[in-house]
This record gives structure tokens, sequence and C-alpha cells, in this order.
């Protein structure tokens, strides 16, 4: 006999899992000796002690739930309300030229914007030097003021609908 060692190669044939990569499955009701006999690990008596005694999250058995026994207050608008992505005038500097038109698809272009769809609004926050037509969802006093004192000019989209 040789002593040279044999080398296996691995193929699909005979894959192994590493050692600790598999965990066994828990076997359940096996037995006091096991760990997990009688009740399984699910303490003893009440509602959750079955497979079926899985609730909702809230559920309070019965009783008037938390969120019901509370106040509302305020008002919430979430269905209805315009969502806007916001760009600041002082980054508008950083990626256009003078003389730039400034619409939604060359600010999703120049990466201000991710998300094509949404309207936007444009805020005064920064300086502008730059002579720009901007057209936008909407735009801030602030905004509208240092464009056209730069020059530039802005037109407001979707304005038949805002006013109607």
């Amino acid at each position: 006999m040789s002593t040279e060692k044999k080398i296996e190669i691995q193929g699909l044939h005979n894959l192994v899992a590493p050692w600790g990569q598999r965990e066994k499955k828990k076997r359940l009701g096996r037995g006091r000796a096991s760990g997990l006999g009688k009740t399984c690990g699910r303490g003893h008596k009440g509602q959750k002690k079955t497979k079926s005694g899985n609730v909702r999250p809230g559920f309070e058995g019965g009783q008037l739930p938390m969120s019901r026994r509370l106040p509302k207050r305020g008002f919430r608008n979430h269905e209805f309300r315009t969502d806007y992505a916001t760009v600041n005038i002082g980054r508008l500097a950083e990626r256009f030229e003078t003389g730039a038109t400034v619409d939604p698809a060359a600010l999703v272009a120049c990466g201000l914007v991710t998300k094509p769809r949404m309207k936007i609004k444009l805020l005064g926050t920064g300086e502008l030097t730059l002579k720009l037509n901007v057209k936008v969802h909407a735009i801030s006093e602030g905004a509208r003021a240092k464009i056209e004192a730069s020059g530039g000019s802005v037109e407001v989209l979707d304005a038949a609908k805002a006013s109607a």
C-alpha cells in the first residue's frame, strides 16, 4: 500500500455543509427528559398555549384596546397630501451652467432628485448668481425672489390644477 493521501475533489455529488451550519429541528413533546416535553416550551394554560392562540398585535383579549381608548387629536391627511422632492437653490449653482433650463427631467439627470415621478419644490436656501430658467411644480417666495434677482425666470408646472 502506498502512503499517499487521497485528495477528494469536491463536486455537486459530495457537498457537505460546514460544521455548525445546520441546526437540528426542535423536537417538541418527546418526554420530560428532552426538556421540551408536556407543554413544549409554551408555559402553562392560557390563550397562547395552542397553535391557534397567536393573536394579532394590539389585541388585548377582548378588552377595549389602548389605541381605541386614547383620544385622537390633530388633523391627519396622509392619503391626500401632496409630497414634494425638495431642492435648495444653492445646489442648482453647483450642477447647472448659466442659461440652463432646470426642469424635473434635468434635476433627475443631474442627481438632485432620485424619484422621477415626484413633484418638485424649490426652496430658497443658498446663494444663486446664475441666470436659470426654472420649471418646477412649487416654489417658495424666497427662491422665486433670488432667481428673478439673478435675471432668471420661473414657471410653475400644473399651475392650472393648483388654482382650480
